[in-house]
């Protein structure tokens, strides 16, 4: 559990983050809201890159605020990027066995990167360059990065973004098996509302910076208040 208590971020004279209080329960959740609502700075916060101007963050009872960024990666934390973060020069095995070094999970190293690997059904050779790899796949290997190692939370920014409909159900299914395959609490961030639907029991909206709406998936989309952020429906 995530329990999120008056999160104000403030950048000059801009909020982008507006006494956000909310609390993720265990399994796939969604976090939407237009352009510019205050998602991805919810995901630097958590990731220690946005100090907030106020408000706490507990992740399964830890103040996660109080530990510096490094040590959140140690303690479980993971995360992808709406930009591939994956390094082009080396093989996909050593690239999720590089945020493995960053794991306290005791299993076989080799054994915890071609199990994430496999996981995320990644079809490629573990010995292939990443710059050999298509873009779903490489999206793929975001995702093997994220989950080798036994996580606690994984943050997952827009992870669809560009992919064709066969791509993005594959990876539907991939998101929806996190949190049984590593016991993760899995935060979803999307403009994919089928994604979404597909993957997430819960949701919560934003909209510039504040909470508009959260709860099951399903009566969160019918939400008037969502609708009007996302359509602009007077």
């Amino acid at each position: 559990m995530i329990e999120v208590s008056g999160l104000t971020v403030r950048f000059g004279g801009v909020t982008s983050l507006d006494d956000m209080s909310l609390t993720f329960e265990q399994g796939t959740c969604g976090l939407i809201g237009p352009n510019g609502a205050g998602k991805t700075t919810f995901f630097n916060v958590l990731s220690g890159f946005v100090r907030p101007a106020a408000g706490s963050v507990r992740a399964f009872g830890v103040d996660l605020l109080s530990m510096a960024h490094f040590r959140r990666a140690r303690w479980g934390l993971r995360r992808t990027f709406q930009t591939d973060q994956a390094i082009e020069e080396l093989s996909v095995f050593d690239n999720v066995a590089m945020v493995h070094e960053h794991s306290r999970h005791p299993g076989s190293r080799r054994g915890d990167v071609l199990d994430a690997i496999a996981f995320a059904g990644l079809d490629a050779d573990p010995e292939a360059r990443v710059r050999t790899l298509g873009a779903g796949q490489r999206r793929l290997v975001e995702v093997a990065r994220a989950v080798v190692g036994r996580p606690r939370v994984v943050l997952l920014d827009e992870p669809a973004a560009g992919l064709p409909d066969e791509e993005t159900s594959h990876l539907a299914e991939v998101i929806r098996r996190i949190p049984e395959h590593t016991g993760a609490l899995t935060i979803l961030v999307d403009h994919d509302m089928s994604l979404v639907s597909a993957c997430c029991t819960t949701t919560a909206v934003l909209d510039f910076g504040k909470l508009i709406a959260s709860g099951p998936t399903a009566a969160v989309l019918r939400d008037d208040a969502v609708i009007r952020a996302y359509l602009g429906v007077a």
